[in-house]
């Protein structure tokens, strides 16, 4: 069984913005598809996944619509915005950036 991993500071938001590139998603679609691209490395609760979500439609990166899901359920279904493209795309060159320094710092010898 694969160690679960906790996330870094501030990357939930990079992360589900990432899987809403994709399409449209509701909150149970977003956590299994982080998941399964993860590997099952990723497992987000609720407890975070939801206020990450209210806090990124405030800022007007995602979108949200209730809708029936396949199983006929109602849903919120997230979307990204123009504004969420732009978010992620700055927040993906940051990533790169500070991953590619402590890459650097820790080769060192």
């Amino acid at each position: 069984m694969a160690d679960k991993s906790e996330l870094f500071p501030g990357t939930l938001d990079m992360l589900i913005l990432r899987v809403l590139s994709r399409g449209e998603l509701h909150g149970w679609g977003i956590t299994n598809k982080l998941e399964q691209l993860s590997k099952s490395a990723l497992q987000v609760d609720e407890g975070s996944l939801y206020p990450s979500l209210y806090r990124m439609e405030e800022k007007g990166w995602i979108e949200a619509e209730w809708r029936m899901t396949e199983n006929n359920r109602r849903a919120k279904y997230y979307s990204l915005t123009r504004a969420g493209r732009k978010q992620l795309e700055h927040e993906q060159a940051l990533w790169e950036r500070m991953s590619s320094i402590i890459t650097t710092v820790m080769r060192t010898t």
